[in-house]
């Protein structure tokens, strides 16, 4: 167990429409938003890239000029940062995230580890969007694999469901992770994958590849707040951000990523740990030489 917990803030999301909800879109917007987490003490900004058209910030962008102008501005604004790029796409074509990681060299980018049934029912009983499988087969991962090795990006493997989080040391049995210890992202709150449940996390840590890293993204409402807390005193590191939650543990809605990361700060210092900065969340997570740095 790390005796300091690294806070990552996921800045924004795929789809969130920023005329509702409070997701930054522009490479200004990102910036400020960033440097606001940084403050509260997130060391990993986690980027998804928004169309910069007018009106049209509700959808994402795989153009590299919109993701370096996005990604040199949260650098600018936050010294030392650690930038983690989103690399979710539905289908065989990879070539948009591949261009964009290329482009930005970030010290992380996500690596969705299995596929998985992407669904949600409505009270009604409805479909909440057409039932979609969100398809990361081994030889998809594969490629990303090969194009974050080539930009000096470590894979973070998103698992959202135990079985998905158990293919981790098959990944690394068979050579696909490299020598460092793997990182891993449980995410856990999705309504057909892993339930945002604290007393999930002992069986989650059990099918770890030794020596890996791990943290949780939390998606729901004020109801993820004692599942960061578990996390915290079960020494895995911590995400949230308005791509994951808008509620305070009050219930209460954000402001903006600031008000999230100040309180995720908390659950840390609830647990003993202290909060680490981005030098030493690149040493605890294993990170090579920062990008981007002159």
């Amino acid at each position: 167990m790390s005796d300091k917990a690294v806070i990552t803030c996921a800045l924004t999301g795929v789809l969130t429409n920023p005329a509702q909800h409070p997701v930054p879109v522009t490479p200004e917007e990102m910036a400020a938003s960033a440097k606001e987490a940084f403050d509260a003490g997130a060391s990993v900004m986690h980027v998804h890239f928004r169309n910069q058209e007018p009106g049209m910030g509700f959808l994402p962008s795989w153009e590299p000029d919109v993701a370096e102008a996005i990604v040199d501005a949260i650098r600018q604004a936050c010294p030392g940062v650690i930038i983690n790029c989103s690399t979710g796409v539905v289908g065989d074509d990879i070539s948009g995230p591949a261009a964009c990681i290329r482009r930005v060299r970030p010290e992380i980018a996500a690596c969705n580890a299995g596929s998985l049934n992407y669904l949600k029912a409505r009270s009604n009983g409805t479909w909440a969007w057409p039932p979609m499988l969100f398809d990361n087969p081994v030889e998809k991962v594969e490629r990303f694999l090969e194009v974050m090795a080539e930009a000096g990006a470590k894979p973070e493997f998103e698992c959202f469901d135990t079985g998905i989080v158990r293919s981790i040391s098959m990944f690394q049995k068979v050579g696909m992770t490299g020598d460092v210890p793997p990182e891993v992202n449980f995410v856990m709150g999705v309504a057909s994958g892993m339930a945002a449940d604290p007393e999930l996390l002992p069986i989650l840590k059990k099918y770890l590849p030794e020596g890996a890293t791990w943290q949780v993204t939390a998606i729901g409402r004020a109801e993820v707040w004692p599942l960061h807390q578990a996390t915290a005193d079960l020494g895995g590191h911590l995400r949230t951000g308005v791509e994951d939650t808008f509620y305070l543990p009050s219930g209460e809605r954000c402001r903006g990523n600031g008000d999230l990361i100040e309180h995720i700060a908390r659950c840390a210092r609830n647990a003993g740990r202290a909060i680490a900065s981005p030098d030493e969340a690149r040493a605890i997570l294993h990170l090579n030489t920062p990008q981007g740095a002159t």
